[in-house]
């Protein structure tokens, strides 16, 4: 698997997880906010902040049927134009805060939902494009976007084996050899018994990728976990307060709170290591607390060994456990004091 680089960031096994916030709506229609955000998510130890480029035209229809209306999620009972007119980005402001993200050193990433939003965020220069689940199955979507030949980190909710193939498949052969697939269950917020994150490793060694999760629960615990199960990307939707009550704050961290989550899982990080047996630096001084034979009775020159007078306790000064049944007969070459390590010079 080819090395996944963002800004001559390499992410992969071995490097620590890139975290991605994503702001989503949680702008609330502000740019004063959204530039709040961005810095706030750089502060609270964001690798990268993520926007979503489309209008409610190239995303949906202006349209109130059963079709269109929602129905069993936050939103019941909103069109779709309704809440994506809510929530969208004006794109005359995202230029602008990548030059904010620029200045303060966080990536500023985007999920294009059609070929326009492509042909915009290609003239920003961004250094990695977003797929969202629901537009995993829109290859001709896939196949513009991966012949920019950006890195492509892919979000795989709801979506079948046979279709992840194909979005593969597709982004591959447009030009896309930078790739990660992320385990994502979409549905907001998303049930912990509903994350399968076993699917992570899975989906890293049926694909020949790297993988890692979008996560859309409530907590961090889930996140956590996921890097140690090999997860090199975090992305987790960021707000800076769910009192802004908009159509994701529900499910989104606030800072304090991703600054946790992004405190934890540098901790399980260094924990991960690496495969190694022996003693570690810390457990050297532990070796002596090991058992080891002692002589647990004054002896005299010419006395027999026995399981009254020689035993396996703490520390480890003496021989070995396991040259007990070939001492256990044996005599004593000189007096032994009560308290002394057995070592093969006292034994004939």
């Amino acid at each position: 698997m080819k090395i996944f680089t963002v800004n001559n960031r390499n992410i992969g096994p071995g490097y620590p997880a890139y975290i991605v916030a994503e702001m989503s709506a949680n702008h609330n229609k502000s740019f004063e906010k959204a530039v709040e955000i961005v810095k706030a998510a750089k502060k609270a130890g964001a690798d990268a902040i993520k926007l979503q480029t489309y209008t409610p035209d190239t995303i949906t229809v202006d349209c109130d049927n059963e079709y269109t209306r929602i129905k069993g999620t936050l939103w019941d009972g909103r069109t779709l134009y309704d809440l994506y007119s809510e929530a969208y980005m004006p794109w005359d402001w995202q230029p602008k805060l990548k030059a904010v993200a620029d200045e303060i050193g966080i990536d500023l990433i985007s999920t294009p939902f059609d070929p326009s939003a492509v042909d915009f965020l290609e003239k920003m220069n961004l250094p990695a494009y977003k797929v969202a689940s629901s537009e995993i199955v829109d290859l001709p979507l896939l196949q513009k976007i991966a012949s920019t030949w950006k890195p492509l980190i892919m979000s795989t909710g709801m979506a079948t084996l046979e279709e992840i193939r194909d979005a593969v498949k597709t982004v591959r052969e447009a030009g896309c050899d930078q790739l990660v697939l992320l385990k994502c269950t979409s549905a907001y917020p998303a049930p912990v018994e509903e994350m399968n994150l076993r699917t992570i490793p899975h989906l890293a060694a049926e694909f020949g990728v790297f993988a890692g999760l979008s996560d859309h629960t409530l907590g961090t615990e889930v996140s956590v976990a996921a890097v140690a199960l090999g997860a090199c990307i975090i992305e987790k939707h960021f707000t800076l307060s769910r009192d802004d009550t908009g159509p994701d704050s529900a499910f989104s961290l606030e800072p304090n709170e991703f600054k946790a989550m992004v405190d934890s899982i540098r901790i399980v990080e260094k924990a991960l290591g690496r495969v190694a047996f022996g003693a570690s630096d810390k457990e050297k001084v532990s070796r002596s607390y090991r058992r080891s034979l002692f002589v647990v009775s004054d002896m005299k020159a010419g006395d027999e060994f026995n399981a009254s007078n020689v035993k396996s306790i703490r520390p480890g000064h003496g021989l070995h456990p396991g040259m007990l049944s070939k001492v256990l007969g044996r005599r004593a070459k000189r007096d032994i004091q009560k308290g002394t390590p057995l070592n093969q010079d006292m034994i004939k």
